[in-house]
């Protein structure tokens, strides 16, 4: 099959690779010609595991191709996949400007029947404008092409979205015609030759809002074991325990229960915000998703204010060490992280920050603009914890889970450990004379 996708961003960028590795012909459009030189080389702007490799792979095969030239890519076509952002406004909502714009420009650029595919998170109704928008610009050129609008949700975790797209564990899509249906169930079959089943097929704005309710879901779930991981740090008692003791229940499960300073990323933010800012249009009032948003600014504040509790409002001349940048491990992705709110306040309190993060230094770097207080230990994340008067831990790397504490007790000034993702044992520490703290496990 020939397929046009919209968007080498991160969305677009997996989606267009992985259905080349299933052997279609894929050209994937952008506007950024730099982007597009690095992705014809056979160079990920992204950091994802097995991106690289993938990529080389269907370049050499001629499977796989990047180009600015959207006419071009239609051409045969049975289908185009828009797969471009959608930034958070400022009322929360998600901005549609660039979907609708695609929108326009395919209309614009069409000849022959295709299916339109929405595979960007957007508000439920979008497939409703998007062909409105494509019928009225049809109108407008006098073209007479026959077309249909179909949603296609992506599920992709970042750091193993590779994996996700080629062994989902569903795959959500919307129509409103018998001829979208087949196609989904042609396109994906290949991904679940082994239960087929797991291709759901269902009207468009149910689609829409399954990507909205999943991500909700999830947020809530990491914002009420972190409000609950509060309490525990004052009451007594130890979270991991209450985690543990909760999922084992079927009705509940075991994913997505770990405290933690707060989640961070792309999706989770963004589309909490909008479902609440969506529902909000319509008179609704999403209380529990307001308060999972709520609570998650409150968990970052109260990590950052955990660190100035454990090492004192005053740390001119002191050297802090943290491990960590990106919001979570396998990515470099630095949006939303909760490490900008736990260095700002170091920085807030005069220390010098030696960071070390395995991918995300630069995004970081960017993020938070030239500091003289701030830097990064290039090569081993060790190197950080020379002279430094504490160590906090933000994101769990793999690397970073049972590093050699001898050495650690030799690099440091001062023995203190902030351990913001429940890594480290407290009994090893302690009895090494380390001060600890974590979150929701209390003395």
């Amino acid at each position: 099959m020939k397929i046009s996708v919209v968007g080498t961003g991160y969305v677009g960028l997996v989606t267009g690779v992985c259905f080349a590795e299933m052997g279609n012909n894929v050209t994937c459009v952008d506007v950024d010609s730099k982007k597009l030189e690095m992705l014809k080389s056979g160079t990920s702007p992204i950091y994802e595991p097995g991106m690289e490799e993938m990529l080389h792979r269907n370049l050499q095969r001629d499977r796989l191709d990047f180009s600015r030239d959207l006419n071009k890519s239609l051409v045969g076509a049975s289908c185009v996949f828009i797969a471009v952002g959608t930034p958070e406004g400022e009322d929360g909502s998600a901005d549609l400007c660039h979907v609708l714009g695609v929108a326009e420009d395919i209309a614009d650029h069409i000849s022959e029947a295709i299916t339109i595919v929405i595979k960007s998170t957007v508000p439920v109704g979008t497939c409703d404008k998007i062909e409105q928008v494509v019928s009225q610009r049809l109108e407008e050129l006098e073209k007479s092409i026959s077309f249909t609008v179909a949603s296609n949700p992506e599920f992709l975790k970042e750091g193993a979205a590779i994996r996700d797209f080629m062994s989902p564990d569903r795959i959500v899509c919307g129509v409103n015609s018998k001829k979208d249906e087949q196609l989904f169930k042609e396109l994906y079959l290949p991904f679940v030759t082994n239960d087929p089943s797991r291709i759901l097929i269902m009207d468009r704005k149910s689609s829409e809002l399954t990507k909205y309710a999943s991500n909700a879901m999830l947020a809530t779930r990491i914002s009420f074991m972190n409000e609950l991981s509060r309490l525990v740090d004052v009451v007594g008692g130890n979270i991991d325990s209450i985690r543990r003791g909760m999922g084992f229940d079927p009705r509940i499960g075991k994913y997505f229960l770990y405290a933690g300073p707060g989640y961070g990323g792309s999706c989770f933010p963004k589309d909490v915000a909008a479902l609440s800012e969506s529902a909000k249009q319509h008179d609704i009032d999403l209380k529990v998703i307001k308060a999972a948003r709520d609570a998650n600014l409150i968990q970052k504040q109260y990590c950052a204010k955990k660190v100035e509790n454990v090492l004192g409002p005053n740390l001119r001349g002191k050297k802090v060490a943290v491990w960590g940048l990106a919001f979570k491990p396998k990515t470099d992705d630095v949006r939303e992280t909760p490490a900008l709110e736990i260095i700002q306040k170091l920085l807030q309190l005069e220390a010098t920050v030696i960071c070390h993060d395995p991918e995300a230094m630069d995004n970081f770097s960017r993020l938070i603009g030239d500091n003289q207080h701030i830097k990064y230990a290039r090569g081993s994340y060790y190197e950080t914890l020379e002279e430094a008067s504490a160590l906090i831990l933000i994101t769990e790397w793999q690397e970073y889970r049972t590093p050699n504490w001898d050495k650690i007790e030799k690099l440091m000034s001062e023995k203190i450990v902030i351990d913001l993702r429940n890594q480290y044992s407290r009994n090893e520490l302690e009895k090494r004379n380390f001060v600890y703290d974590c979150v929701g496990r209390p003395v």
